[in-house]
């Protein structure tokens, strides 16, 4: 579903992305894994069409992002970190609004947005402006425009950032739940969410790829080691 291929992304003389690939199969939950300015954002943000690569390429879904970056971003649903919206829409309104930006239009926009604020339990806020919801229901938003058009692949950067614990296993409970049909890459710095829900790892330093296999491999690693001090490790030596 995915294919990484090279991706290289510069600014002046610093190399943020060095080379980095990779392949995503449908039923893969992706936990990409890095320090601060490792470039996974980078490199989630080049594969969505949202960065042009400095060198290679990414294809998604049998189209490649340098050439066909409208068809790749309809096979998406990309939750950006701190994903925006606009404060003084109410959650339905946003939800439409997405939907129509997405080709749904007329009558036709209720069922995808009405699917996705069940799917992401907004149905409480539903009529609330969206700069009155708390961080994590605002969360909740930006997952749930992710899922409306119910794409074959998922990007989403740390999706349950702010959520409290239940939030949390709710929305890791939704991932495993449409993983079986889709392509899933998940960012995020909760290393207990890898184990949790994530069938491979990938961790990136210094926008390179140091690690790509199973979470059961990752932890084989330094047994008896936490995972945290495995990820320190690998991080530091760039191994």
């Amino acid at each position: 579903m995915i294919e990484v291929k090279g991706l290289v992304k510069t600014y002046g003389a610093k190399r943020a992305v060095d080379g980095v690939s990779f392949s995503v199969r449908r039923g893969d939950i992706l936990g990409f894994l890095g320090p601060n300015g490792a470039g996974k954002s980078t490199t989630m943000k080049m594969i969505t069409g949202f960065l042009r690569p400095t060198a290679g390429t990414a294809v998604v879904d049998g189209h490649d992002v340098t050439r066909a970056p409208v068809e790749v971003k309809q096979k998406i649903g990309y939750l950006p970190e701190s994903a925006p919206a606009y404060g003084e829409m109410t959650v339905e309104e946003f939800l439409a609004f997405v939907a129509e930006c997405r080709g749904f239009t007329g009558a036709a926009r209720r069922a995808p947005v009405d699917r996705a604020i069940t799917l992401t339990h907004l149905a409480p806020v539903r009529t609330q402006t969206i700069e009155t919801l708390s961080k994590g229901y605002k969360q909740r938003v930006g997952f749930a425009q992710a899922l409306l058009h119910d794409p074959p692949v998922l990007i989403l950067d740390e999706p349950t950032d702010g959520l409290d614990p239940n939030q949390k296993n709710e929305v890791r409970a939704l991932i495993k739940q449409m993983a079986a049909e889709k392509a899933v890459v998940l960012s995020t710095h909760i290393l207990e969410e890898v184990e949790a829900i994530c069938t491979r790892i990938i961790l990136i330093s210094q926008g390179r790829v140091v690690v790509d296999e199973t979470p059961a491999e990752f932890r084989a690693r330094q047994p008896g080691a936490r995972l945290d001090e495995i990820f320190r490790s690998l991080t530091r030596s760039d191994v």
